[in-house]
């Protein structure tokens, strides 16, 4: 069996590994821990087919190996392998992108996320200039970083949606009264308005409320049709 313990919130991610290990592995356990730098090709497979010679239950710790592409490869490779193995396996990993964590969440016993602080201002405002501003590569991006500093895909499309509407009052009004909304957010939006054809906020708007609902109704994954609604901006 194998469990995983990431995100980034580091400390966290060790001593949750740590109390794993301390109230799960029998007294006469023997530990090993695998780190990037004592990392040889093979070395996993060695550990799969590990035997004591007294018995004892073997546990491996692998070390973030998204940090050496040998490792990752070795243990992505293996995944099958470590959930049907009489050996335990704990890894230790910063935070991971969707793809990765599905990978994982397939095979592994217990998948538990340690996120540090999130800086929610900091993210929030800098995807809505990219997305007033049409600038995909820039707000792909800031998505990655959102989701690593552990804001929720439902509270970045919340986000985006809100920009959206600003953009919408903007096209339909004339002043920042009549669209009930502050002078400076209002005129940044009327000059983001020449970046966007006729018709187009409409069309996001409604793709983005599609990507909310079919996430939610299970129609889609919510986390790789955002990515996809983004690459499409």
């Amino acid at each position: 069996m194998f469990v995983v313990f990431y995100g980034s919130d580091r400390g966290g991610v060790r001593d949750g590994a740590t109390k794993f290990i301390e109230t799960k592995m029998p007294l006469n356990g023997l530990l090993t821990t695998i780190e990037v730098n004592d990392f040889e090709i093979g070395r996993l497979a060695n550990a799969l087919g590990a035997n004591s010679l007294f018995g004892e239950s073997e546990w491996f710790v692998l070390d973030t190996p998204s940090t050496n592409v040998d490792f990752l490869e070795e243990v992505n490779n293996s995944l099958a392998e470590m959930a049907q193995s009489d050996n335990t396996f704990v890894i230790l990993e910063d935070a991971l992108l969707s793809l990765a964590k599905k990978k994982y969440e397939k095979h592994a016993s217990a998948i538990t996320e340690f996120s540090a602080k999130k800086n929610e201002r900091l993210n929030t405002f800098a995807m809505a200039e990219a997305l007033a501003g049409k600038d995909k590569r820039k707000l792909w991006v800031l998505l990655q970083e959102a989701r690593l500093n552990g804001l929720r895909d439902e509270e970045v499309i919340g986000m985006l949606w809100w920009q959206l509407k600003s953009l919408r009052l903007a096209s339909l009004t004339n002043s920042a009264d009549e669209a009930g909304m502050k002078d400076f957010p209002y005129n940044k939006a009327k000059r983001a308005l020449v970046k966007f054809s006729d018709g187009e906020i409409s069309r996001l708007s409604q793709s983005l409320l599609e990507v909310y609902h079919d996430g939610h109704a299970g129609l889609r994954d919510i986390d790789l049709a955002l990515e996809e609604w983004v690459l499409k901006l």
